[in-house]
């Protein structure tokens, strides 16, 4: 007895060619069904198996309404809009920019402010903060504003042989102020105020930097960087205070090699030079007319006396001239924001700068910026007025003028008196 389920007789033509193109009949290939069970329902074949309709002109068999997708040229999918029904992705979201703005500007700020804070902890810890203003004595008190003692010194440290002879230095030991001047930073506008080294000073009772001990005055009277370079930075700011009556907040110092350095640093410094200047001793050789200076040309520039008419008093000024044009150079906007400018002349300047225990670099900016006003006409420059020459040939200050002077300081008051 044959138990093999035998498809219906009358099925078996229609079955004839379905699913393949083949003209052999389906019978001889169809797989025999081993399973016994319950027969497949109706349109399901063999073993539950689906029939495969045939296909004529992208129709299934008798009008089945099948549709290959062949006609449309939309084989796979059959036009199913989601994944799960094959058909093509869905589109991306559109990108979210407010959160990306957010997230961008939340991390420029970050790495903003810890730039910021790392930058000012280096500058600060490169302060040279040498100068100790407590062991002045006798001072007098404070008066409104800020009063800043800026002091070029005549120093070599730093500088190699080469350097000495390029930079016309000399190379003598130790070292002198090569020029001082007094900055009041104010609300009533800044001023600048040069102390001709030459000044006829009264040197008063001091303690000694070093030692400690009091030394009496003797009513010796000196040129004023005669003070430095008997006792260094705090006896010019006793001498400074007693001979004037103004006192000194702050205190700050920069060499040759530093001040050459920092002009490099910013690139060169334009300046406008009215005059043909050509000085052997200190190696300026300039035509008149607006150019850019290098550190050993600014140098030169400012140390120049003997080819001056007006000798010291003449060179004052044009030193204010000079460190008003560096200070706008370093306070603009290509030096700030640039940090391949920015950090070299940070570097160079807080390398050789000596100022007082006390100065912050808020101080130090403070000034600069007070520096850049003066040169931008928003303060005032000018020579300590003076009378004439004393009795010892130094220069003699206006003992009248210099009262009136000092108590618009002490005031923070407009300058109204002239200087030479």
């Amino acid at each position: 007895m044959n138990d093999w389920p035998q498809a219906p007789d009358d099925n078996r033509g229609n079955r004839y060619g379905r699913g393949s193109a083949s003209a052999q009949p389906e019978s001889a290939r169809v797989m025999r069904q081993v399973r016994r069970g319950q027969a497949a329902p109706p349109g399901q074949g063999y073993g539950g198996v689906p029939q495969q309709p045939s296909y004529v002109n992208g129709q299934g068999h008798g009008g089945d309404g099948y549709d290959s997708g062949y006609n449309t040229g939309q084989v796979y999918g059959g036009g199913g809009g989601g994944r799960d029904g094959g058909g093509m992705r869905e589109p991306r979201p559109a990108p979210n920019w407010r959160r990306r703005i957010k997230v961008t500007t939340i991390t420029l700020v970050t790495v903003l402010v810890v730039t910021s804070v790392a930058t000012y902890f280096w500058a600060d810890s490169k302060l040279n903060r040498e100068v100790d203003l407590s062991m002045v004595i006798d001072r007098p008190e404070a008066g409104e504003g800020t009063n800043y003692l800026i002091v070029g010194s005549d120093s070599r440290e730093g500088l190699s042989d080469d350097q000495k002879k390029d930079l016309h230095t000399g190379s003598a030991d130790g070292k002198r102020t090569d020029s001082m001047m007094i900055l009041h930073v104010g609300s009533n506008g800044d001023t600048l105020i040069s102390l001709p080294r030459d000044s006829n000073v009264t040197i008063p009772s001091y303690k000694g930097s070093d030692s400690g001990k009091l030394y009496q005055s003797t009513g010796r009277q000196v040129k004023l960087n005669a003070a430095y370079a008997e006792d260094g930075p705090e006896l010019l700011v006793r001498t400074v205070e007693s001979n004037t009556g103004l006192h000194i907040d702050h205190y700050v110092e920069i060499g040759f090699a530093g001040f050459a350095n920092i002009v490099d640093a910013v690139g060169g410094v334009e300046i406008d030079i009215p005059q043909d200047i050509k000085d052997s001793k200190s190696g300026a050789d300039f035509k008149k007319g607006k150019q850019t200076l290098n550190g050993q040309d600014a140098l030169a520039f400012v140390r120049t006396r003997y080819a001056l008419a007006g000798s010291d008093l003449d060179r004052t000024k044009n030193q204010q001239k000079f460190l008003s044009a560096l200070a706008n150079q370093v306070a603009t906007p290509s030096t700030v924001l640039n940090p391949f400018k920015l950090y070299p002349t940070m570097g160079a300047g807080l390398d050789t700068l000596i100022v007082d225990k006390d100065m912050g670099l808020w101080d130090l900016a403070s000034m600069f910026w007070a520096m850049k006003g003066v040169s931008g006409g928003d303060g005032k420059s000018m020579n300590m007025p003076i009378s004439g020459n004393s009795a010892n040939g130094n220069l003699q200050w206006d003992t009248a003028k210099v009262k009136t002077l000092v108590e618009q300081l002490k005031n923070d008051e407009k300058v109204t008196v002239s200087g030479n």
